[in-house]
């Protein structure tokens, strides 16, 4: 544990350099940098930027059944060293995740193996077929406060609203992947320039823009809680503008990769970039840019997505969609909302704690204010770090990194949840009286090394 420790110098949420007190697993006091208690065990930490620990509400954990990409140990470690204290495992495992013994199943795995807390999402439907409700009540009695088919679209229209109206009497919320089948069957890459160019068949942003509409109205019509997840076009922006305008309930999630990455890498035809839903236009990663800032959208979710080398290594259409997110998300939003200079940190609680938190319903452990009588729970950034990503040293099994060689000024250095070290990349937390990462895991290589990958025309 860390404990009776000052973290000396810190700038808390980007503020003056402060001195922060921790004892018996909370924050203590938050004083004027070197007006401290002597009796403290001193951890220099001048010019780190301090966050609350980050939540997300939309992490792959391939756990069970395809734990060749992932494990629950795996992800959670990625998780800690990317900052994050909390995430919300998607129900699309082998079993799907949609009954209540499958919810305490992946909860008392967790509770077992992994470095961060998990959160259990449960499915919408019967083994994500879009056919059958699954037992939303029966779930949430078990544990799961939000339901996803995550992966797949829950298209038919009866099923979602009765999806919704049953999440709202249990307290939950639906979070959709909007894609409407009919519109985007088989789609492969943006809607465009990119799609011409490659002959890939196409996903175009109305696909997307049908179902959050259709979606949002039912949410206004039921008072139920809708999450939107991973928005990618400017079109679905401006849905959510108007419905937030309504005060419907409808809140809404954006992607690292989305915020940063066009379709024109993706058409330069490496399968690294092959996401659901695609990487769009660059006039569409300034609308999603604008609505994180303005608030439009809520929260930022990684949609972390851990695939072997083989199942990226082959041509286009055959190769899996998804990329990872959770080791690079804080250094991505930061050098996307800094623009060249200091990102506003306070935003970035806001979109990757504080609001994340409040979505998922677990505010009352996770994305707490960094004040004293809080947990010692948050995370430490570098605001110089300028460092290069490399996946073999990624804590995740899985290598499918899109950000692979990027350089990047913020990165985080450590991870505190309740006091207890979940990650310290540099030793800062190994300080004497403290019992900073001594059982951690050893770092390990990544799983699959890969080459360049390219599409392969128009054999889909």
């Amino acid at each position: 544990m860390l404990d009776d420790v000052v973290l000396a110098g810190v700038r808390v949420l980007g503020g003056p350099p402060s001195d922060v007190e921790l004892r018996g697993g909370r924050i203590t006091a938050v004083r004027a940098a070197g007006t401290s208690g002597a009796a403290l065990t001193r951890v220099a930490g001048t010019g780190l930027v301090m966050l609350p620990a980050l939540v997300d509400l939309h992490t792959h954990l391939r756990e069970p059944g395809d734990e060749e990409a992932e494990t629950i140990a795996s992800g959670t470690r990625a998780a800690a060293a990317g900052g994050y204290s909390d995430v919300f495992a998607m129900a699309n495992c082998s079993p799907v995740t949609d009954s209540p013994g499958r919810v305490r199943h992946i909860a008392e795995t967790a509770a077992r193996t992994a470095s961060c807390r998990v959160h259990p999402v449960g499915a919408i439907t019967l083994r994500l077929e879009g056919q059958d409700l699954a037992p939303l009540t029966a779930m949430a009695d078990a544990g799961a406060r939000m339901f996803s088919d995550d992966g797949r679209c829950v298209d038919d229209p009866a099923i979602l609203l009765d999806a919704l109206t049953t999440s709202r009497a249990a307290g939950t919320v639906i979070a959709q992947h909007a894609q409407c089948g009919s519109l985007a069957p088989s789609g492969q890459i943006n809607a465009g320039p990119a799609a011409d160019r490659t002959g890939l068949p196409p996903w175009p942003a109305v696909a997307e823009e049908t179902i959050v509409a259709r979606d949002v109205v039912f949410a206004g019509a039921t008072g139920a809680r809708l999450h939107i997840c991973h928005v990618s076009t400017a079109g679905t922006v401006e849905i959510l503008r108007c419905a937030k305008q309504r005060g419907w309930p409808v809140t809404a999630e954006v992607t690292p990769h989305h915020l940063l990455l066009t379709d024109e890498q993706a058409a330069a035809g490496d399968t690294i970039h092959k996401v659901n839903p695609p990487l769009r236009s660059a006039a569409d990663v300034v609308a999603l840019r604008a609505a994180l800032l303005d608030g439009t959208i809520d929260a930022v979710a990684t949609d972390h997505a851990p695939h072997p080398a083989r199942r990226k290594g082959t041509g286009w259409c055959d190769a899996a969609f998804g990329m990872l997110g959770l080791e690079t998300a804080l250094a991505v939003v930061a050098e996307v909302l800094g623009e060249g200079g200091e990102p506003d940190w306070s935003l970035i609680a806001d979109a990757m704690s504080h609001r994340p938190a409040r979505i998922g319903g677990i505010d009352a452990i996770a994305g707490r204010p960094l004040t004293p009588g809080e947990p010692a729970t948050f995370t430490l950034v570098d605001p110089n770090a300028n460092w290069t990503v490399d996946p073999t040293e990624h804590q995740s099994l899985s290598a499918n990194t899109p950000f692979a060689h990027f350089r990047f000024r913020h990165r985080v250095v450590a991870t505190v949840v309740e006091s207890r070290v979940t990650a310290d990349h540099c030793g800062l937390l190994a300080a004497p009286g403290s019992a900073a990462l001594r059982d951690a895991p050893p770092r390990h290589r990544a799983n699959g090394a890969r080459d360049h990958l390219s599409y392969p025309g128009r054999n889909c």
